[in-house]
């Protein structure tokens, strides 16, 4: 299959004889150890301090006071025997967090001792997110089409320890596709569900992506994002070999003619594939392939820990 799919890409693509380089794969050798690299670089983004695998709660906040800490009396109760039974608490009020801490508790904010701060969450153009440290734990809060959650961290999550990479399928370079952006008349929003109920996501698409496999024409629609694509997926394997609720694909930015390479070799889980802790976008209908994407991630049960754990 691997060598089937190599020929008839490089037949494809004119290797030898094309011009369009930016399609070619010359090295397989090195295209592979291209994938691979960024499969490292992927594991390395999951397990560092900023990554996914570290996530221990996410809690959406409702207006007025929450007291949060460890004792299970709390509105917010964080992990057990990882902080002080009662830590602080938060206050919402017109799309802002105070948060106020115990006094006798230890909390930190940029190395500082902290005892009362206005927390911005990641999406305030203006600064950082503010995050606070309590032991191995951190959180900070976030905002998602209008509403506020408190997303919590431990630096010495099991998940961390039990992590044993993630499985995946072998690198073909017959998933990597020259594909044509079709575009909308307008860039249009889509309106995509999320895991979270009554949460949604809404980027902007700038139009349809069309790409062959196998002799088989296919499109998606991708989100604009930065100078890249964002496509959210689903295949044949959705739900048995990978992740149910979709996988994740970035491309570059079409060139002038409107041109860009799909590589499914880097499709990827998205965090929620490893706790319940993430707010992922579900594939929407349109970019549900009628084929087996037989590359990129595949999914291990075994490696979501869920609130239970």
């Amino acid at each position: 299959m691997l060598i089937a799919r190599t020929l008839t890409l490089l037949l494809a693509l004119g290797i030898g004889g094309c011009d369009r380089t930016s399609a070619d794969i010359r090295d397989l050798e090195g295209y592979e150890q291209s994938i691979r690299q960024w499969h490292e670089e992927r594991i390395g983004r999951l397990t560092d301090e900023d990554g996914y695998l570290n996530l221990a709660g996410l809690h959406w906040l409702s207006e007025g006071s929450s007291r949060f800490g460890a004792a299970a009396d709390n509105d917010i109760v964080l992990p057990a025997d990882k902080a002080e039974p009662y830590v602080g608490t938060l206050n919402v009020a017109e799309g802002r967090v105070l948060m106020t801490i115990e006094e006798g508790v230890l909390a930190h904010h940029g190395g500082q001792p902290v005892t009362k701060l206005w927390l911005s969450t990641d999406q305030d153009e203006q600064q950082e997110p503010s995050v606070i440290t309590h032991r191995t734990l951190a959180w900070f809060a976030i905002e998602r089409e209008g509403k506020i959650g408190l997303r919590v961290r431990d630096f010495e999550h099991p998940a961390l320890t039990e992590f044993s990479g993630i499985r995946t399928f072998p690198i073909d370079p017959g998933w990597r596709t020259l594909a044509t952006l079709r575009p909308h008349d307008e860039p249009r929003q889509m309106n995509i569900p999320t895991v979270i109920e009554g949460l949604d996501y809404a980027p902007v698409s700038p139009g349809i992506l069309e790409f062959e496999l196998e002799g088989r024409s296919y499109t998606v629609e991708p989100a604009a994002s930065g100078d890249r694509l964002f496509i959210i997926f689903a295949d044949s394997t959705t739900g048995r070999e990978t992740y149910g609720a979709g996988r994740f694909l970035y491309t570059a930015a079409p060139d002038e003619r409107g041109e860009t390479i799909i590589d499914f070799n880097m499709a990827y889980n998205p965090p929620c594939a490893f706790n319940d802790f993430s707010t992922c976008p579900i594939a929407p209908p349109q970019n549900r392939l009628p084929i087996a994407i037989n590359a990129g991630e595949k999914y291990d049960r075994s490696l979501h820990l869920g609130t239970a754990h």
